[in-house]
């Protein structure tokens, strides 16, 4: 299965580099979700950045955190996928590079959208059950 399902009329929610850990955090809990995409533009990938990429921030500098940016802790090496990559793919990418979040990209490399571990879990467990569901109409018929 395709993940263009997955992404359709799905909204990405972005953060400048230059905003606040603050900011940050108050944008993870607005819209509800793990990550965000950093974009000056709201198009061109600079970074990504988690709740995981703010707690590793912490030990050792807890007194600093609020005097730093989203620069200063987003992921600069990130991961991406075109909408024509599958489910199974995501699957595998995440779970071998210990990620949970993988932005999509057209093929100018802008950004288009973001998938989640939870969308590719849940895309996954919609086929196993249409799969269990074909099966046992086929033997039952």
């Amino acid at each position: 299965m395709k993940i263009v399902p997955l992404i359709s009329g799905k909204k990405v929610a972005v953060i400048s580099p230059s905003a606040s850990v603050h900011d940050l955090v108050s944008s993870l809990n607005t819209h509800h979700v793990g990550a965000l995409v950093v974009s000056a533009d709201g198009k061109k990938i600079d970074g990504i950045v988690s709740e995981r990429d703010v707690v590793r921030a912490m030990p050792g500098k807890l007194d600093q955190l609020v005097d730093m940016h989203v620069r200063d802790l987003m992921t600069v090496d990130v991961i991406i996928c075109k909408p024509d990559a599958t489910v199974a793919e995501l699957m595998t990418l995440m779970t071998e590079r210990r990620i949970r979040h993988i932005p999509v990209v057209d093929e100018k490399g802008e950004l288009l959208s973001i998938v989640s571990i939870g969308d590719v879990v849940k895309a996954h467990i919609t086929e196993l059950d249409d799969e269990r569901r074909a099966l046992r109409e086929y033997v039952t018929h």
